[in-house]
């Protein structure tokens, strides 16, 4: 036996490991399973170049939880070391000091393979570890290395018989849950899902049926636990797959999920390696960004789920993986580091995306028309938020009227330009983000030949805005906003058949009734005798404001809900009843259910205040 100390100056670097390193405990099992990929990649590559003699064999590796022993072990069978390559790469962490060794190489890209520190991530959750390992070369002899987490070794002789390596922690009290089967389990599946060799975990147990009727029986069939899909779709050439390749991959990754709209194959060898797929997922007019949806890979070993570094904030939406050996990773794979290939790995990943967009508008606009009201929050979110992207987007962007027409938006300014534009030059789009509840206000608008555009996706609001920054003289107005007449803000004016002082008596008559109208004014207008005889309007600046507000969670101050109410003194109601009534009361009431039923058309009654307006409907009819 030989003991000795391992190479280093600073005594307590396990510590220092321990805290700096690694944010998580459970990392361990990935660094250490990655090591054994890393040995069975190079026996492969080796024995394809004639430099290993024999059968490769099987090249599974072995997960193997021992609860009453308290260990766990890694095993596999790779290339295995020798004794002078345990000395090599196991004792030899020669840093001057802590303090040096944190300054210049916490951050190094490259520091968990040259340093071998990932290996020393199991003394995070063991006090002792073993390593038993047989080379492949023809004379080696096993070797077994012992540490207890300080610069003590023991070198002894080993008891493997076959090529590989095992690598047995003896895990602490602290950590005990890492001798808890699920608990395991759950690691495998996040970290081992997708690495290219097989990852045993003991056996499992499967039920087949046999037999007809009564005589149908279960049969408990016990088979290895492969916890890993060595192949994964990413991995195959899009030529070779069908869409029902993509849509069960999908189901394997987030079973719960519904079906997504489509997807998106990325490939590419230069200037940077990356591959991966991209689901575009049926968001349902939602914002909500969840974690766990895009999975990024290094060579098919789980890195994180936080990819807001690589991949664009509006894509974040996006479901899928992406596997790249080339994104810097900090020493303990936890996060991203930004340099220039991550900017190229964002721009390609933009470029894809619009590219497919553009491509699927292309093929089939009836079929991209179906899937815009989920579609169009990608692309509405991407374009506010990406140059690039709004750049490109207008050659997909949708956008939908009150009769479910659909057209490109610069078709669509086009084709309103002449019958929608104001006295100013602006062309005025107008828009209803609720048709039920905006139905007279829509019907009234297309009357008078204008097009309502529909505007009810959750960014919208910012939508509208970016647009009426980034287009020449455009303004959007939604259609409850002003009256008809209002919304175009032409200088035709219809005559009122009131006289002045009709007019003035109708105005102080509604002000009576409905007292202080917080933020909003009562205004008489002379409309169409079909139009209604009071419509209530609101603010389009406070009111888009306002929705913005509550869209972000921000509350800025008290906001009044305030609206403007229209009389229109040619209607009958107006000119002939209301006016001819001789009791105060009675006008005062009259106009007051008037200003009500405006109310009531845009659901602005609620509780106690309906349940009078239904009362008095009732003595009306009386």
């Amino acid at each position: 036996m030989e003991t000795g100390h391992i190479s280093v100056q600073a005594e307590n670097i396990f510590p220092i490991i321990k805290k700096f390193l690694y944010s998580d405990q459970e990392i361990f099992l990935r660094e250490l399973i990655s090591n054994a990929i890393d040995a069975t990649s190079k026996i492969k590559t080796l024995t394809s170049r004639g430099e290993v003699e024999g059968e490769l064999g099987d090249l599974t590796i072995d997960i193997i939880l021992d609860k009453e022993a308290k260990t766990l072990t890694i095993s596999d069978r790779g290339l295995g070391m020798t004794e002078a390559e345990i000395k090599k790469y196991l004792n030899q962490v020669a840093f001057s000091s802590a303090e040096t060794f944190l300054k210049k190489y916490k951050d190094d890209t490259n520091i968990i393979g040259h340093f071998g520190l990932g290996f020393y991530s199991a003394f995070m959750v063991a006090d002792r570890v073993e390593v038993d390992t047989l080379s492949y070369k023809k004379t080696a002899k096993a070797v077994k290395w012992e540490c207890t987490g300080n610069p003590e070794y023991k070198l002894s002789k080993g008891e493997r018989k076959e090529r590989g390596t095992d690598i047995i922690l003896h895990i602490t009290e602290d950590s005990i849950e890492f001798l808890e089967k699920n608990r395991i389990q759950s690691l495998l599946e996040k970290y081992a899902r997708f690495l290219p060799f097989p990852i045993r975990f003991g056996k499992s147990t499967r039920t087949e049926y046999e037999g007809e009727g009564e005589d149908r029986k279960a049969i408990e069939i016990e088979e290895d636990n492969i916890v890993n899909n060595t192949d994964p779709l990413w991995k195959k050439k899009p030529s070779s797959l069908k869409d029902e390749d993509y849509l069960n991959f999908y189901r394997e990754l987030y079973p719960m999920s519904q079906d997504p709209l489509f997807w998106i194959h990325l490939n590419i060898d230069f200037p940077f390696n990356l591959t991966g797929i991209m689901y575009f997922p049926k968001l349902n007019n939602s914002l909500e960004m969840q974690k766990n949806k895009i999975q990024l890979y290094s060579n098919q070993v789980y890195v994180t789920d936080d990819v807001k570094e690589i991949v664009p904030e509006f894509l974040l939406l996006l479901h899928g993986v992406i596997d790249s050996p080339d994104i810097p990773l900090n020493v303990s794979r936890s996060y991203l580091q930004s340099d220039s290939n991550v900017r190229k790995i964002t721009s390609y990943i933009t470029k894809k995306v619009a590219d497919k967009l553009k491509q699927l508008y292309k093929k089939d606009s009836g079929k991209f028309e179906e899937k815009w009201d989920d579609v169009g929050t990608f692309v509405k979110y991407g374009m506010i938020s990406d140059e690039k992207f709004y750049e490109k987007a207008k050659d997909f962007c949708l956008v939908k009227n009150t009769d479910n027409e659909f057209s490109l938006l610069d078709e669509y300014l086009e084709k309103v330009k002449a019958n929608q534009t104001d006295k100013h030059e602006r062309t005025v789009l107008i828009y209803a983000n609720h048709d039920k509840e905006q139905h007279s206000y829509i019907n009234s608008a297309k009357s008078f030949g204008y097009d309502v555009l529909m505007m009810n996706n959750i960014i919208d609001n910012h939508f509208m805005q970016q647009l009426e920054h980034k287009k020449d003289k455009i303004t959007f107005v939604r259609v409850d906003s002003d009256t008809v007449d209002k919304l175009v803000q032409k200088d035709e004016i219809k005559e009122s058949v009131l006289s002045e002082k009709e007019q003035e008596k109708l105005k102080k008559l509604f002000e009576d009734s409905l007292g202080e109208l917080k933020g909003g004014t009562i205004e008489l207008r002379a409309l169409s005798p079909e139009d209604s005889p009071v419509t209530i309007t609101r603010p389009e600046f406070m009111r888009r404001m306002k929705e913005m507000q509550m869209m972000q969670g921000v509350q800025l101050g008290e906001m009044p809900d305030s609206h403007n109410v229209i009389v229109n003194t040619n209607n009958e109601l107006i000119a002939k009843k209301l006016l001819a009534m001789k009791s105060q009361d009675k006008k005062s009431l009259f106009s007051k259910y008037l200003y009500d039923l405006a109310r009531l058309n845009q659901n602005m009654l609620k509780g106690e205040e309906l349940s009078t307006f239904i009362k008095t409907s009732l003595e009306f009819v009386k």
